[in-house]
Protein backbone atom coordinates (compact mmCIF):
# COMPACT_ATOMS: atom_id res chain seq x y z
CA UNK A 1 0.00 0.00 0.00
CA UNK A 2 2.94 1.85 0.88
CA UNK A 3 4.54 1.80 -2.08
CA UNK A 4 1.53 2.26 -4.25
CA UNK A 5 0.78 5.42 -2.20
CA UNK A 6 4.95 6.25 -2.94
CA UNK A 7 4.60 5.55 -6.66
CA UNK A 8 1.50 7.91 -6.99
CA UNK A 9 3.47 10.49 -5.70
CA UNK A 10 6.52 9.88 -7.65
CA UNK A 11 4.38 9.87 -10.54
CA UNK A 12 2.45 13.41 -9.81
CA UNK A 13 5.69 14.45 -9.16
CA UNK A 14 7.07 14.03 -12.51
CA UNK A 15 4.11 15.10 -14.32
CA UNK A 16 4.06 18.55 -12.71
CA UNK A 17 7.54 18.53 -13.89
CA UNK A 18 7.58 17.67 -17.03
CA UNK A 19 4.32 20.56 -17.30
CA UNK A 20 6.97 23.05 -16.26
CA UNK A 21 8.57 24.81 -18.84
CA UNK A 22 11.63 26.09 -16.23
CA UNK A 23 13.26 23.03 -15.96
CA UNK A 24 15.99 23.91 -18.27
CA UNK A 25 16.99 26.74 -16.44
CA UNK A 26 16.28 25.09 -13.02
CA UNK A 27 19.24 22.55 -14.13
CA UNK A 28 21.24 25.91 -15.65
CA UNK A 29 21.52 27.26 -11.77
CA UNK A 30 22.65 23.84 -10.17
CA UNK A 31 25.39 23.07 -12.82
CA UNK A 32 26.51 26.33 -12.05
CA UNK A 33 26.47 25.49 -8.57
CA UNK A 34 28.37 22.41 -9.22
CA UNK A 35 30.58 24.45 -11.18
CA UNK A 36 31.23 27.09 -8.84
CA UNK A 37 31.63 24.69 -5.67
CA UNK A 38 34.67 22.42 -7.97
CA UNK A 39 36.22 25.58 -9.38
CA UNK A 40 36.76 26.54 -5.97
CA UNK A 41 38.75 23.13 -5.02
CA UNK A 42 41.35 23.56 -8.06
CA UNK A 43 41.53 27.54 -8.91
CA UNK A 44 43.31 28.17 -5.49
CA UNK A 45 46.52 25.47 -5.64
CA UNK A 46 47.70 27.49 -8.85
CA UNK A 47 47.91 30.57 -6.87
CA UNK A 48 50.18 28.84 -3.99
CA UNK A 49 53.57 29.81 -5.14
CA UNK A 50 51.87 33.59 -5.87
CA UNK A 51 50.30 33.81 -2.30
CA UNK A 52 53.69 32.20 -0.62
CA UNK A 53 55.27 35.56 -1.86
CA UNK A 54 52.09 38.46 -1.31
CA UNK A 55 52.31 37.10 2.71
CA UNK A 56 55.62 36.09 2.56
CA UNK A 57 54.58 32.78 4.49
CA UNK A 58 56.01 29.50 3.86
CA UNK A 59 54.43 26.80 2.42
CA UNK A 60 52.57 24.91 5.12
CA UNK A 61 51.48 27.66 6.43
CA UNK A 62 49.62 28.65 2.28
CA UNK A 63 48.53 25.22 1.94
CA UNK A 64 45.65 25.74 4.59
CA UNK A 65 44.38 27.91 2.32
CA UNK A 66 43.34 24.73 0.59
CA UNK A 67 43.08 22.22 3.56
CA UNK A 68 40.07 25.07 5.16
CA UNK A 69 38.41 24.74 1.99
CA UNK A 70 38.89 21.06 1.89
CA UNK A 71 37.69 20.16 5.42
CA UNK A 72 34.58 22.13 5.92
CA UNK A 73 33.00 20.87 2.81
CA UNK A 74 34.63 17.04 4.17
CA UNK A 75 33.38 17.94 7.76
CA UNK A 76 30.15 19.39 6.80
CA UNK A 77 28.53 17.82 3.85
CA UNK A 78 26.46 15.20 5.28
CA UNK A 79 24.89 17.73 7.99
CA UNK A 80 24.00 20.45 5.55
CA UNK A 81 22.56 17.85 3.30
CA UNK A 82 20.61 16.76 6.83
CA UNK A 83 19.65 20.31 7.06
CA UNK A 84 17.96 21.02 4.11
CA UNK A 85 16.12 17.92 4.91
CA UNK A 86 14.43 19.60 7.95
CA UNK A 87 14.53 22.52 6.89
CA UNK A 88 13.79 23.06 3.46
CA UNK A 89 16.62 22.37 0.83
CA UNK A 90 15.98 25.42 -1.60
CA UNK A 91 16.23 27.99 1.24
CA UNK A 92 19.07 26.36 2.73
CA UNK A 93 20.64 26.18 -1.05
CA UNK A 94 20.08 29.81 -1.85
CA UNK A 95 21.67 30.53 1.91
CA UNK A 96 24.87 28.33 0.55
CA UNK A 97 24.62 30.13 -2.58
CA UNK A 98 25.31 33.56 -1.23
CA UNK A 99 27.99 32.76 1.73
CA UNK A 100 29.68 31.36 -0.98
CA UNK A 101 29.36 34.49 -2.67
CA UNK A 102 29.96 37.01 -0.37
CA UNK A 103 32.83 34.20 1.14
CA UNK A 104 34.83 34.65 -2.52
CA UNK A 105 34.47 38.20 -1.92
CA UNK A 106 36.11 38.49 1.57
CA UNK A 107 39.11 35.96 -0.15
CA UNK A 108 39.85 38.65 -2.93
CA UNK A 109 39.74 41.60 -0.40
CA UNK A 110 42.03 39.50 2.67
CA UNK A 111 44.89 41.81 4.06
CA UNK A 112 46.27 38.95 6.23
CA UNK A 113 47.11 35.23 5.22
CA UNK A 114 44.55 33.89 8.42
CA UNK A 115 41.82 36.00 7.59
CA UNK A 116 42.24 34.43 3.70
CA UNK A 117 42.18 31.17 5.26
CA UNK A 118 38.94 32.20 7.09
CA UNK A 119 37.26 33.38 4.34
CA UNK A 120 38.16 30.12 2.44
CA UNK A 121 36.75 28.21 5.55
CA UNK A 122 32.81 29.89 5.20
CA UNK A 123 33.68 29.83 1.39
CA UNK A 124 33.86 25.98 1.69
CA UNK A 125 30.96 25.87 4.19
CA UNK A 126 29.15 27.23 1.28
CA UNK A 127 30.50 24.59 -1.65
CA UNK A 128 29.36 21.98 0.74
CA UNK A 129 26.09 23.02 1.12
CA UNK A 130 25.93 23.57 -2.98
CA UNK A 131 27.32 19.93 -3.65
CA UNK A 132 24.98 18.03 -1.19
CA UNK A 133 21.63 20.10 -2.57
CA UNK A 134 22.43 20.48 -5.68
CA UNK A 135 22.31 16.40 -6.29
CA UNK A 136 19.28 16.01 -3.92
CA UNK A 137 17.67 19.03 -6.34
CA UNK A 138 17.34 16.63 -9.33
CA UNK A 139 14.95 14.09 -7.72
CA UNK A 140 12.50 17.64 -7.37
CA UNK A 141 13.22 19.02 -10.61
CA UNK A 142 13.64 16.28 -13.64
CA UNK A 143 11.33 12.99 -13.95
CA UNK A 144 12.74 9.60 -12.40
CA UNK A 145 13.41 8.53 -15.98
CA UNK A 146 15.74 11.46 -16.82
CA UNK A 147 17.51 11.30 -13.85
CA UNK A 148 20.67 9.87 -15.47
CA UNK A 149 20.96 12.72 -17.86
CA UNK A 150 20.73 15.30 -14.87
CA UNK A 151 23.26 13.62 -12.89
CA UNK A 152 25.76 13.55 -16.26
CA UNK A 153 25.56 17.32 -16.67
CA UNK A 154 26.41 17.83 -12.43
CA UNK A 155 29.37 15.64 -13.33
CA UNK A 156 30.06 17.02 -16.47
CA UNK A 157 30.09 20.38 -14.92
CA UNK A 158 32.07 19.17 -11.84
CA UNK A 159 35.06 18.07 -14.32
CA UNK A 160 34.60 21.31 -16.10
CA UNK A 161 35.05 23.33 -12.66
CA UNK A 162 38.21 20.63 -12.07
CA UNK A 163 39.43 21.11 -15.24
CA UNK A 164 38.97 24.77 -15.73
CA UNK A 165 40.40 25.70 -12.47
CA UNK A 166 44.63 25.99 -13.24
CA UNK A 167 44.21 27.13 -16.36
CA UNK A 168 41.71 29.83 -15.45
CA UNK A 169 43.66 30.95 -12.64
CA UNK A 170 47.13 31.25 -14.11
CA UNK A 171 45.21 33.64 -16.64
CA UNK A 172 43.79 35.77 -14.06
CA UNK A 173 46.76 35.93 -11.94
CA UNK A 174 49.38 36.59 -14.53
CA UNK A 175 46.70 39.51 -15.84
CA UNK A 176 45.12 41.05 -12.95
CA UNK A 177 46.75 39.53 -9.86
CA UNK A 178 45.96 36.52 -7.10
CA UNK A 179 43.25 38.47 -5.94
CA UNK A 180 40.50 38.23 -8.96
CA UNK A 181 40.75 34.15 -8.18
CA UNK A 182 38.09 34.63 -5.66
CA UNK A 183 36.31 37.89 -7.00
CA UNK A 184 35.97 36.17 -10.41
CA UNK A 185 33.38 34.04 -8.61
CA UNK A 186 31.15 37.12 -7.30
CA UNK A 187 29.33 37.55 -10.58
CA UNK A 188 28.90 33.46 -11.19
CA UNK A 189 27.40 33.47 -7.73
CA UNK A 190 24.97 36.50 -7.84
CA UNK A 191 23.93 34.70 -11.00
CA UNK A 192 23.89 31.34 -9.70
CA UNK A 193 21.69 32.44 -6.70
CA UNK A 194 19.00 34.68 -8.78
CA UNK A 195 18.06 31.46 -11.38
CA UNK A 196 17.94 29.14 -8.29
CA UNK A 197 15.70 31.96 -6.54
CA UNK A 198 13.79 32.15 -9.68
CA UNK A 199 13.24 28.99 -10.91
CA UNK A 200 13.67 26.17 -8.31
CA UNK A 201 10.38 24.48 -6.62
CA UNK A 202 9.42 26.21 -3.70
CA UNK A 203 10.28 24.12 -0.16
CA UNK A 204 7.11 22.18 1.11
CA UNK A 205 5.89 23.80 4.40
CA UNK A 206 4.97 20.79 6.80
CA UNK A 207 3.58 21.86 10.43
CA UNK A 208 5.66 22.02 12.71
CA UNK A 209 4.77 18.83 14.74
CA UNK A 210 5.86 16.59 12.25
CA UNK A 211 9.54 18.36 11.69
CA UNK A 212 12.29 15.71 12.92
CA UNK A 213 14.61 17.60 15.28
CA UNK A 214 18.38 18.33 14.31
CA UNK A 215 20.71 16.11 15.90
CA UNK A 216 23.64 18.39 17.24
CA UNK A 217 25.51 16.24 19.23
CA UNK A 218 25.94 13.79 15.97
CA UNK A 219 26.73 16.70 14.31
CA UNK A 220 29.35 17.72 16.35
CA UNK A 221 30.72 14.37 16.41
CA UNK A 222 30.84 13.71 12.96
CA UNK A 223 32.35 16.81 12.15
CA UNK A 224 35.69 16.29 14.72
CA UNK A 225 35.74 12.76 13.45
CA UNK A 226 36.16 13.31 9.30
CA UNK A 227 38.14 16.73 10.77
CA UNK A 228 40.43 14.22 12.30
CA UNK A 229 40.76 11.67 9.87
CA UNK A 230 41.07 14.43 7.00
CA UNK A 231 43.99 16.00 9.00
CA UNK A 232 45.81 12.71 9.45
CA UNK A 233 45.77 11.93 5.85
CA UNK A 234 46.81 15.30 4.74
CA UNK A 235 49.47 17.14 7.61
CA UNK A 236 53.08 16.13 6.76
CA UNK A 237 53.46 16.40 3.66
CA UNK A 238 53.68 12.26 2.78
CA UNK A 239 55.53 11.38 6.63
CA UNK A 240 53.17 10.07 8.55
CA UNK A 241 54.34 10.80 12.49
CA UNK A 242 53.04 10.87 15.55
CA UNK A 243 50.49 13.29 15.08
CA UNK A 244 49.00 11.62 12.21
CA UNK A 245 48.80 8.39 14.28
CA UNK A 246 47.31 10.47 17.39
CA UNK A 247 44.85 11.93 14.74
CA UNK A 248 43.78 8.26 13.40
CA UNK A 249 43.41 7.01 16.80
CA UNK A 250 41.20 10.58 17.50
CA UNK A 251 39.59 9.72 14.22
CA UNK A 252 38.60 5.83 15.19
CA UNK A 253 37.62 7.05 18.80
CA UNK A 254 35.30 9.20 17.09
CA UNK A 255 33.39 6.81 14.64
CA UNK A 256 32.64 4.64 17.82
CA UNK A 257 31.42 7.70 20.20
CA UNK A 258 28.86 9.16 16.84
CA UNK A 259 27.64 5.13 16.19
CA UNK A 260 26.68 5.05 19.73
CA UNK A 261 25.45 9.06 19.96
CA UNK A 262 23.38 7.57 16.27
CA UNK A 263 21.69 4.88 18.39
CA UNK A 264 20.75 6.94 20.95
CA UNK A 265 18.85 9.55 19.34
CA UNK A 266 15.52 10.20 18.61
CA UNK A 267 16.31 11.62 15.40
CA UNK A 268 19.58 10.99 14.55
CA UNK A 269 21.51 12.51 11.92
CA UNK A 270 22.56 9.22 10.25
CA UNK A 271 20.29 6.03 10.52
CA UNK A 272 22.21 3.33 10.94
CA UNK A 273 19.16 1.07 9.41
CA UNK A 274 20.22 2.78 6.00
CA UNK A 275 23.46 0.74 6.07
CA UNK A 276 21.08 -2.47 5.88
CA UNK A 277 20.28 -1.53 2.23
CA UNK A 278 23.12 -3.27 -0.01
CA UNK A 279 22.50 -1.16 -2.58
CA UNK A 280 23.27 2.46 -0.55
CA UNK A 281 26.15 0.57 1.10
CA UNK A 282 28.10 -0.33 -1.92
CA UNK A 283 27.64 2.77 -3.49
CA UNK A 284 29.41 4.26 -0.59
CA UNK A 285 32.07 1.90 -0.75
CA UNK A 286 32.24 1.56 -4.68
CA UNK A 287 32.68 5.80 -4.81
CA UNK A 288 35.24 5.98 -1.77
CA UNK A 289 37.49 3.30 -3.86
CA UNK A 290 36.89 4.64 -7.09
CA UNK A 291 37.70 8.15 -5.68
CA UNK A 292 40.99 6.56 -4.12
CA UNK A 293 42.17 5.10 -7.29
CA UNK A 294 41.31 8.76 -9.25
CA UNK A 295 43.71 10.75 -7.08
CA UNK A 296 46.41 7.86 -7.88
CA UNK A 297 46.67 9.52 -11.48
CA UNK A 298 46.84 13.08 -10.27
CA UNK A 299 49.46 12.26 -7.65
CA UNK A 300 51.73 10.24 -10.04
CA UNK A 301 51.12 11.53 -13.29
CA UNK A 302 53.26 14.49 -12.93
CA UNK A 303 56.03 13.41 -11.56
CA UNK A 304 55.83 10.43 -14.27
CA UNK A 305 55.36 12.82 -17.01
CA UNK A 306 58.20 15.14 -15.92
CA UNK A 307 60.66 12.56 -14.62
CA UNK A 308 60.15 9.32 -16.52
CA UNK A 309 59.05 11.25 -20.12
CA UNK A 310 61.06 14.41 -19.77
CA UNK A 311 58.23 16.70 -20.56
CA UNK A 312 58.00 20.47 -19.04
CA UNK A 313 55.94 22.19 -16.92
CA UNK A 314 53.41 23.49 -20.12
CA UNK A 315 52.95 19.67 -21.75
CA UNK A 316 52.78 18.09 -18.26
CA UNK A 317 50.13 20.81 -17.21
CA UNK A 318 48.00 20.36 -20.72
CA UNK A 319 48.65 16.36 -20.52
CA UNK A 320 46.91 16.32 -16.88
CA UNK A 321 44.24 17.97 -18.23
CA UNK A 322 42.95 15.59 -20.34
CA UNK A 323 41.77 13.22 -17.81
CA UNK A 324 39.15 15.80 -16.60
CA UNK A 325 38.74 17.01 -20.16
CA UNK A 326 37.22 13.36 -21.55
CA UNK A 327 35.16 13.46 -18.29
CA UNK A 328 33.48 16.33 -19.05
CA UNK A 329 32.84 15.17 -22.32
CA UNK A 330 31.89 11.58 -21.33
CA UNK A 331 29.41 12.94 -18.51
CA UNK A 332 26.19 13.48 -20.29
CA UNK A 333 26.43 10.87 -22.92
CA UNK A 334 26.94 8.40 -19.65
CA UNK A 335 23.63 9.87 -17.70
CA UNK A 336 21.74 8.78 -21.26
CA UNK A 337 23.20 5.45 -21.24
CA UNK A 338 22.36 5.12 -17.77
CA UNK A 339 18.42 6.20 -18.06
CA UNK A 340 18.42 3.68 -20.92
CA UNK A 341 20.26 0.26 -20.56
CA UNK A 342 20.26 0.65 -16.18
CA UNK A 343 22.09 2.50 -13.41
CA UNK A 344 23.52 -0.69 -11.69
CA UNK A 345 24.58 -2.33 -15.02
CA UNK A 346 26.78 0.60 -16.21
CA UNK A 347 27.58 1.32 -12.58
CA UNK A 348 29.29 -2.50 -13.59
CA UNK A 349 30.64 -1.02 -17.16
CA UNK A 350 32.21 1.76 -15.85
CA UNK A 351 34.42 -0.46 -13.10
CA UNK A 352 35.53 -2.48 -15.75
CA UNK A 353 36.82 0.32 -17.66
CA UNK A 354 38.42 1.69 -14.73
CA UNK A 355 40.36 -1.29 -14.18
CA UNK A 356 41.31 -1.94 -18.16
CA UNK A 357 42.86 1.33 -18.03
CA UNK A 358 44.77 1.31 -14.53
CA UNK A 359 45.80 -2.80 -15.85
CA UNK A 360 46.75 -1.15 -19.01
CA UNK A 361 48.86 1.74 -17.34
CA UNK A 362 51.10 -1.12 -14.46
CA UNK A 363 51.78 -2.42 -17.41
CA UNK A 364 52.85 0.54 -20.04
CA UNK A 365 56.90 0.90 -20.75
CA UNK A 366 57.64 4.30 -20.67
CA UNK A 367 59.24 3.63 -24.53
CA UNK A 368 56.09 4.41 -25.56
CA UNK A 369 55.92 7.74 -24.22
CA UNK A 370 53.32 10.54 -24.00
CA UNK A 371 51.33 8.80 -26.00
CA UNK A 372 51.26 5.64 -24.33
CA UNK A 373 50.19 7.32 -20.62
CA UNK A 374 47.56 9.27 -22.60
CA UNK A 375 45.27 6.42 -23.99
CA UNK A 376 45.11 4.36 -20.62
CA UNK A 377 43.70 7.62 -18.90
CA UNK A 378 41.43 8.10 -21.43
CA UNK A 379 39.80 4.46 -21.00
CA UNK A 380 40.46 5.01 -17.17
CA UNK A 381 38.39 8.64 -17.34
CA UNK A 382 35.92 7.09 -19.30
CA UNK A 383 35.45 4.22 -17.29
CA UNK A 384 35.40 6.81 -14.53
CA UNK A 385 32.82 8.79 -15.96
CA UNK A 386 30.52 6.22 -16.87
CA UNK A 387 30.39 4.85 -13.23
CA UNK A 388 30.07 8.34 -11.12
CA UNK A 389 26.96 8.97 -12.95
CA UNK A 390 25.50 5.41 -12.90
CA UNK A 391 25.92 5.12 -9.17
CA UNK A 392 24.89 8.35 -8.63
CA UNK A 393 21.82 7.48 -10.21
CA UNK A 394 21.51 4.17 -8.74
CA UNK A 395 21.32 5.75 -5.24
CA UNK A 396 19.40 9.27 -5.66
CA UNK A 397 16.79 8.01 -8.21
CA UNK A 398 15.00 5.82 -5.81
CA UNK A 399 15.88 7.36 -2.24
CA UNK A 400 12.80 8.86 -0.21
CA UNK A 401 12.15 12.22 -0.51
CA UNK A 402 13.02 13.73 3.53
CA UNK A 403 16.39 11.73 3.16
CA UNK A 404 17.53 12.98 -0.20
CA UNK A 405 19.96 15.79 1.02
CA UNK A 406 21.49 13.53 3.84
CA UNK A 407 22.39 10.28 1.42
CA UNK A 408 23.36 12.86 -1.30
CA UNK A 409 25.85 14.15 1.64
CA UNK A 410 26.94 11.01 2.59
CA UNK A 411 27.86 10.04 -1.25
CA UNK A 412 29.85 13.31 -2.03
CA UNK A 413 31.49 12.57 1.60
CA UNK A 414 32.18 8.80 0.10
CA UNK A 415 34.00 10.81 -2.73
CA UNK A 416 35.62 12.98 -1.13
CA UNK A 417 37.09 10.77 1.93
CA UNK A 418 38.61 8.53 -0.92
CA UNK A 419 40.12 11.30 -2.73
CA UNK A 420 42.11 12.49 0.55
CA UNK A 421 42.86 8.99 1.27
CA UNK A 422 44.20 8.19 -2.34
CA UNK A 423 46.15 11.18 -1.79
CA UNK A 424 48.29 10.12 1.48
CA UNK A 425 47.79 6.16 0.61
CA UNK A 426 48.58 6.15 -3.05
CA UNK A 427 51.23 8.62 -2.74
CA UNK A 428 52.66 6.15 -0.07
CA UNK A 429 52.80 3.55 -2.44
CA UNK A 430 54.29 5.52 -5.31
CA UNK A 431 57.01 6.95 -3.01
CA UNK A 432 57.74 2.97 -1.77
CA UNK A 433 57.97 1.48 -5.08
CA UNK A 434 59.68 4.23 -6.50
CA UNK A 435 62.61 3.43 -3.76
CA UNK A 436 63.56 6.46 -3.19
CA UNK A 437 62.93 9.22 0.07
CA UNK A 438 62.03 12.41 -2.57
CA UNK A 439 60.60 11.40 -5.53
CA UNK A 440 61.69 15.45 -7.16
CA UNK A 441 65.37 13.71 -7.26
CA UNK A 442 64.49 10.29 -8.51
CA UNK A 443 65.82 8.37 -11.10
CA UNK A 444 63.82 8.42 -13.74
CA UNK A 445 63.51 4.50 -13.86
CA UNK A 446 62.68 4.37 -10.38
CA UNK A 447 59.81 6.44 -11.16
CA UNK A 448 58.62 4.45 -14.10
CA UNK A 449 58.43 1.32 -11.87
CA UNK A 450 57.00 3.31 -9.44
CA UNK A 451 53.83 4.45 -11.93
CA UNK A 452 53.27 0.86 -12.68
CA UNK A 453 53.43 -0.42 -8.99
CA UNK A 454 51.10 2.33 -7.86
CA UNK A 455 48.33 1.17 -10.91
CA UNK A 456 48.95 -2.38 -10.46
CA UNK A 457 48.03 -1.67 -6.78
CA UNK A 458 45.14 0.74 -7.74
CA UNK A 459 43.41 -2.26 -10.48
CA UNK A 460 43.15 -4.13 -7.68
CA UNK A 461 41.45 -1.91 -5.59
CA UNK A 462 38.77 -1.41 -8.40
CA UNK A 463 38.68 -5.41 -8.58
CA UNK A 464 37.48 -5.08 -4.76
CA UNK A 465 34.77 -2.73 -6.11
CA UNK A 466 33.89 -4.82 -9.02
CA UNK A 467 32.90 -7.58 -6.31
CA UNK A 468 30.59 -5.32 -4.28
CA UNK A 469 29.02 -4.68 -7.26
CA UNK A 470 28.33 -7.82 -8.36
CA UNK A 471 27.72 -8.95 -4.68
CA UNK A 472 25.49 -6.27 -3.87
CA UNK A 473 23.30 -6.84 -7.34
CA UNK A 474 22.77 -10.26 -6.15
CA UNK A 475 21.81 -9.97 -2.54
CA UNK A 476 19.46 -6.83 -3.77
CA UNK A 477 18.10 -9.57 -6.11
CA UNK A 478 17.86 -12.53 -3.49
CA UNK A 479 16.29 -9.85 -1.05
CA UNK A 480 13.10 -9.03 -3.76
CA UNK A 481 12.96 -11.89 -4.47
CA UNK A 482 12.12 -13.21 -0.29
CA UNK A 483 10.12 -9.87 -0.33
CA UNK A 484 7.84 -11.66 -3.50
Amino acid sequence: MLKQISARQDAAAAGSVERTPSVRWALAGLSLSMLLSSLGTSIANVALPTLAQAFTASFQEVQWIVLAYLLAITTLIVSVGRLGDLTGRRRLLLAGIALFTVASVLCGLAPTLWLLIAARAAQGLGAAVMMALTMAFVGETVPKEKTGSAMGLLGTMSAIGTALGPSLGGVLISGLGWRAIFLVNAPLGVLTFLLAHRYLPADRREPKTDRAGFDHVGTLLLALTLAAYALAMTLGRGSFGSLNTALLLAAALGVGLFLRAEARAASPLIRLAMFRDPALSASLAMSALVSTVMMATLVVGPFYLSRALGLGEALVGLVLSVGPLVTALTGVPAGRIADRFGAQRMTVVGLIGIAVGCFLLSMMPSTLGTAGYIAPIVVTTVGYATFQTANNTAVMADVRPDQRGVVSGMLNLSRNLGLVTGASVMGAVFLLASATADVTTARPEGVATGMRITFAVAAGLIVVALAIAVGSRALSRHTSSEGL
